[in-house]
């Protein structure tokens, strides 16, 4: 019978199961890797600032002639200094440059008409000043705090406190690998990349949260019995929501792989790549942190409560003692393990005994 049962419907029985948190070492170590990478990348590269945030000038040449080293070589020739220069779509030049006066504007959109083979008028001109940039981070930087002050007040209401780190700590390790891959590519940040940060955060919490919901249902009254561990019974809720998450990653990223092909590589649209990066790269990552760091981390917390300790304690004194009466008795403290999981996932399931017919109920 059990055979025929789906991968999902075995690790949710726990029939079959992952040690996601009993091996948290190994995932520790893979995310510090990853995290050490991130952030010697945003060290040694630095992140390549958006002109919403530098403040600078724009200049975008649609259906040109010419080749980037060809707007770069007029725009040298105007400015003098070094101008960024990138081609977002078919025949489409990006000239971004420092904060230019009026009569610097309007000699560059001349310069880069002569060199593109089309009129100045055709080209348009975005300038910022770095006082809207630093007013954009900090809005950004102050979203971020009010976010993150909200989410450990809703989790330590709802879970407890020590939930709310383990999430915390989830969202930190997913926001320094987006910034980390961008520092590495070289993608520009711009506010779409924030907007992009800010979602999958909300994205990564909704997915640790129901992870946290099915551990708090795995361990309500977990320290009157002497069956299971804490950590076992996270490693259950793990198992038994590992599949619904990788599910909903794939159905989610589905469409931000179409924005980042369809809408980026084939139209050449530069704003929807920043926001589809940002969401590709934090979905994934939030995915891993929910499994592989959150519920871990939150175990590790868990045991160094003196009540779980009393727990761990009393389950290996009943495996111990089952284990030298014999393999019979060793059956049994199998037998009453899975009983406790089937208690679980059935909580609300009334044991009472069946009602006779009552056609029958007269007769002695």
């Amino acid at each position: 019978m059990s055979a025929k049962l789906s991968l999902g419907a075995r690790l949710y029985s726990g029939e079959t199961s992952v040690d996601f948190v009993g091996r948290r070492r190994t995932w520790y170590i893979l995310s510090g890797v990853i995290l050490l990478i991130a952030i010697a990348a945003v060290g040694i590269r630095g992140l390549n600032l958006g002109v919403e945030f530098t403040g600078g000038a724009v200049f975008t040449v649609p259906k040109s002639s010419c080749t980037v080293e060809d707007a770069r070589n007029a725009t040298q020739g105007v400015i003098g200094g070094e101008p960024i220069v990138t081609q977002t779509g078919q025949d489409i030049i990006r000239v971004q440059t420092e904060p230019l006066s009026q009569e610097e504007n309007l000699s560059v959109t001349a310069a880069l008409g002569q060199a593109c083979g089309i009129n100045s008028t055709d080209v348009t001109v975005q300038s910022v000043g770095p006082t809207w940039g630093a007013e954009i981070t900090g809005k950004a930087l102050q979203a971020l705090v009010v976010f993150l002050i909200l989410v450990v007040l809703f989790l330590s209401i709802y879970f407890e406190w020590r939930m709310a780190v383990a999430a915390l700590v989830a969202l930190a390790h997913d926001v320094v690998i987006t910034v980390g891959i961008y520092a590495l590519t070289g993608l520009e940040i711009t506010p779409a990349t924030v907007i992009g940060v800010l979602t999958i955060l909300g994205y990564s919490l909704y997915d640790t949260v129901v992870v946290f919901d099915k551990v708090k249902e795995n361990t309500r009254g977990i320290t009157g019995q002497s069956v299971q561990t804490y950590s076992e019974a996270a490693n259950l809720a793990v198992n038994q929501t590992v599949v619904r998450s990788i599910n909903t990653s794939v159905v989610a990223l589905l469409p931000v792989v179409a924005i980042i092909i369809v809408g980026a590589g084939l139209l050449g649209a530069g704003t929807l790549l920043d926001l589809a990066v940002a969401l590709f790269i934090g979905m994934a990552a939030g995915t891993y942190s929910s499994i592989f760091i959150a519920t871990p981390f939150l175990a590790q917390l868990k045991e160094h409560q003196p009540e779980m300790k009393a727990v761990e304690s009393r389950v290996a004194a009943r495996r111990s003692s089952a284990a030298k009466r014999g393999g019979d008795a060793a059956s049994q403290e199998s037998g009453s393990v899975k009983t406790a999981i089937t208690t679980q996932l059935a909580p609300g399931e009334r044991q009472q005994p069946k009602r006779r017919p009552r056609s029958k109920r007269g007769r002695a």
